[in-house]
């Protein structure tokens, strides 16, 4: 079996699916392990390391894909600078596992089940005790939560903790977090860390205890609707919840220095959280990072990819952060789809076993079909 790593040509992907360590592991089981030359060197990981842990270096990256079992990514196929797609090189029958936004783009999956693909998707790992080293949501939304605090108190032209010097007393910032998933934890964490006064906001009652554990006051709305979707993420909710979520939250985004918004939902345009009349009353100087501005953005002004001032606010809409932190980006990412190949790789055989719910729920495309129902739903939406 002949196991490939690809090199990522998205535009600032820095990240690596395997790394050496976890390359040495599966050479250790006795698989195969081809990895494309360079395909490590934005994670700073050189061809030398990868062979050092028994890899083979492939120089030619259409043979590369052409030739694997089971081929590797991070982000999703891309079009080649030759103008073919990377799903074309796929032979059929292949394991493609790879971040591939199934629901935000499922034409991907469609041509992936043309190519007689079976695809594994990144996103839809079960958000189970069992699938826990496997979820690369989570281990990536942990590095994007971590970094928005770091930006965020770069572009704040104040101090985050409170200082008593001799030329006076400096009060500490107010950062607010809008979502406690794992970004927004992480967030949370960090924004303490460096001395900040933190608040934070979400839909789902049930973190309010995670949010206090780690030092922040939680923000609690009273909504009579479930606000909770499958796999714990937060849930839609209606426009009138949504009406009586922005009051509550208005007062809140007024008073802070930092607002950090984290809320996503898979498939979706990102909740608005943050009209402009919001940031219009916040104080000039003050910061706003928007985590989901590549779906659109919580906040009504922010521009995905860029930094921008509005009315003496910066709101900053960064786009994959994970990859700016491409070491332990890949190595956490390495992680989870090496556990992911644990089961489906029996023996140095292949064995897709759809008993298995892990498998069942990450598998989108197998045997010419695509068997996700919710990415069936989405490309229906598509095609009308």
């Amino acid at each position: 079996m002949k196991i490939a790593v690809a090199k990522e040509i998205e535009v600032c992907e820095r990240r690596v699916a395997l790394i050496p360590d976890t390359v040495a592991k599966l050479v250790k089981q006795g698989l195969e392990v081809w990895v494309e030359t360079g395909a490590g060197e934005k994670a700073f990981f050189s061809d030398a390391d990868y062979e050092a842990a028994g890899a083979k270096i492939s120089h030619d990256s259409a043979q590369l894909w052409s030739e694997a079992d089971i081929l590797l990514k991070v982000s999703p196929p891309q079009t080649r600078e030759d103008g073919r797609t990377e799903i074309e090189l796929l032979k059929s029958g292949s394991v493609l596992i790879s971040f591939l936004n199934p629901l935000g783009n499922p034409v991907i999956a469609q041509q992936l089940a043309n190519r007689q693909i079976t695809a594994l998707s990144m996103e839809l790992i079960p958000r189970t005790t069992r699938a826990q080293s496997m979820d690369a949501l989570s281990s990536q939304a942990s590095l994007a939560g971590y970094k928005a605090v770091l930006i965020a108190a770069a572009a704040l032209p104040k101090y985050f903790p409170m200082l008593t010097t001799a030329a006076g007393t400096i009060a500490p910032a107010k950062v607010f977090i809008m979502g406690a998933g794992v970004a927004g934890l992480q967030a949370i964490a960090t924004a303490r860390r460096l001395g900040a006064v933190v608040e934070a906001f979400d839909i789902r009652p049930a973190v309010k205890e995670e949010v206090q554990s780690l030092g922040a006051k939680f923000v609690e709305v009273k909504l009579e609707e479930e606000t909770v979707a499958a796999g714990g993420y937060a849930k839609e909710i209606s426009e009138d919840s949504k009406k009586r979520t922005q009051e509550l939250v208005a007062s809140h985004v007024k008073n802070s220095d930092i607002v950090i918004t984290t809320a996503q939902v898979p498939g979706r345009q990102a909740p608005r959280l943050v009209t402009e009349e919001m940031v219009a009353q916040m104080k000039p100087g003050s910061v706003i990072v928007d985590l989901a501005a590549e779906q659109g953005g919580n906040c009504a002004c922010t521009e995905a990819g860029k930094d921008i001032i509005w009315n003496g606010v910066t709101i900053i809409g960064p786009i994959n952060l994970p990859s700016s932190m491409p070491v332990h980006a890949s190595q956490l990412y390495a992680k989870n789809v090496t556990s992911l190949m644990q089961l489906l790789i029996k023996d140095k055989a292949l064995e897709i076993n759809f008993g298995d719910d892990i498998v069942d729920a990450a598998c989108v495309t197998h045997d010419g079909e695509i068997r996700n129902q919710r990415v069936n739903d989405a490309l229906q939406t598509v095609a009308v």
